[in-house]
């Protein structure tokens, strides 16, 4: 879990360093003076004057950099900036040439969109120089030998496990993990296919089928390569560490009852949970029996070899090549950003699945990986871009709206408009957090 922590940290301190950057280069561009630049708060998080102190701070020129006790987020503070932290005296008094306040509506504009701007370029630079880097893996569906394995879900839908899915929408299908994504992202309505025993099937899918599938991938997959159950290792401390099984064991049969598949392994631990079960493994050409606990979440301890029965194919890119397809990909993940946005509001119960912290650690990797490190960090600098265009007050978007509305209009809007409006975005922006935070206590609630 450290692992995971310390990755998510990382990630942050680099996005959030760099988005307030963008906002302060601009600021100096056109001789605003920047009296902050402050990675975390030197407060209390949003109190401006509750427990005020630095880590460590240091004056150059007119700035004060510096590093802030409470770690969440950071800011620069532009002098002439109305927010919802400014003292309220300021709106009343004329503005001064350093001050933002001043400065004609395009150089504001280009203040405010300094962070989303950085975001965007560092997301396209980083999904870019990791195809370079690494290129890309991919579970083609022709890669897989004995077809699909669904959950509950897929099941209820009307997919059985073996099943090979072909098209979706009569669009043929390239990447298994591409398939839940087109389903609710892309609000596919049919799903194509061949069953095992060769029969061809059509499945239709409507807005229910997509609420129940978001609602369960945080715990499920929705289907995934058919796996042989083929031990490739035993999780240190579990039950299976106490028995015979070994690496490179294949498992075929559970008291008495025989297994070919891990999907048919787990129709068999479920209804054991918590008790002891005889597994006979299959060890090169023996046979053995060993005595094994079930824990009560219906797990025995160990990882599955899946190298022999599905392909990871990478493709590997050129400088330019990567340039291409990297941002093909990132220009997908803001698309997709604004497509989860009509999702939440369109599909039932998807706002239920706004994650926060815990959701984001859960998704790093337990080691430290850094091609998945930057591939979560270039989607959440781009997420990051997105959510800040938003057009609510105290994000950035919602300084855009105001910047815009005058540049249309020719009629400012007040400095006092914007500093109660941003009052008002500063609650709706905490309760979004909190909301978004509790994902823990919304999962248990609901099992």
């Amino acid at each position: 879990m450290f692992i995971k922590i310390a990755q998510l940290f990382l990630s942050l301190t680099i996005l959030i360093t760099l988005h307030e950057f963008g906002h302060y280069w601009f600021a100096r561009r056109f001789k605003t003076r920047v009296d902050k630049f402050y990675l975390f708060f030197d407060f209390l998080f949003p109190f401006a004057n509750v427990l005020p102190f630095s880590i460590f701070k240091k004056k150059i020129g007119d700035t004060e950099y510096g590093l802030g006790w409470f770690p969440l987020g950071g800011y620069v503070q532009i002098a002439g900036m109305v927010d919802e932290q400014m003292d309220k005296d300021m709106i009343n008094r004329p503005a001064e040439p350093w001050e933002l306040r001043s400065k004609p509506a395009w150089q504001r504009l280009l203040v405010m969109l300094g962070g989303i701007i950085v975001n965007l370029l560092l997301g396209f630079l980083i999904f870019w120089m990791v195809l370079w880097a690494w290129g890309k893996n991919t579970q083609p569906i022709s890669g897989l030998k004995y077809g699909l394995q669904v959950d509950s879900v897929a099941y209820k839908m009307g997919l059985r496990q073996g099943d090979f899915i072909t098209s979706l929408d009569k669009k043929p299908v390239v990447s298994i993990n591409r398939i839940p994504v087109e389903i609710i992202m892309n609000k596919v309505a049919t799903i194509e296919g061949v069953h095992a025993n060769g029969e061809k099937f059509s499945l239709p899918i409507n807005d229910i089928d997509r609420s129940v599938i978001l609602k369960n991938l945080k715990t499920s997959p929705f289907i995934a390569p058919r796996n042989l159950v083929k031990v490739d290792s035993v999780v240190v401390g579990s039950f299976a560490a106490n028995s015979q099984l070994k690496k490179d064991d294949y498992i075929i049969a559970v008291d008495g009852v025989p297994i070919k598949f891990y999907d048919e392994l787990k129709a068999q631990l479920y209804p054991n949970r918590g008790k002891e079960v005889k597994l006979t493994l299959l060890r090169g050409k023996d046979t053995v029996s060993s005595l094994n606990k079930i824990t009560t979440d219906a797990t025995l301890g160990i990882t599955i070899d899946n190298s022999e029965v599905y392909v990871v194919k990478n493709q590997s890119f050129g400088f330019f090549e990567a340039f291409v397809q990297g941002s093909q990909d990132a220009w997908e993940k803001v698309v997709m950003q604004a497509k989860q946005l009509v999702v939440i509001f369109t599909v039932k119960d998807a706002y239920l699945q706004i994650g926060g912290f815990a959701t984001m650690t859960k998704a790093m990797p337990s080691e430290w990986d850094w091609q998945n490190f930057w591939m979560f960090t270039g989607f959440l600098s781009l997420a990051l871009a997105f959510m800040n265009f938003l057009p609510i007050p105290m994000l950035d978007g919602g300084y855009v709206m105001f910047i815009l509305w005058e540049m249309i209009t020719g009629k400012k809007v007040s400095d006092k408009v914007i500093y109660y409006a941003n009052n008002v975005g500063l609650y709706i922006v905490l309760g979004l957090m909190i909301f978004a935070n509790t994902d823990w206590l919304r999962d248990m609630l609901m099992k």
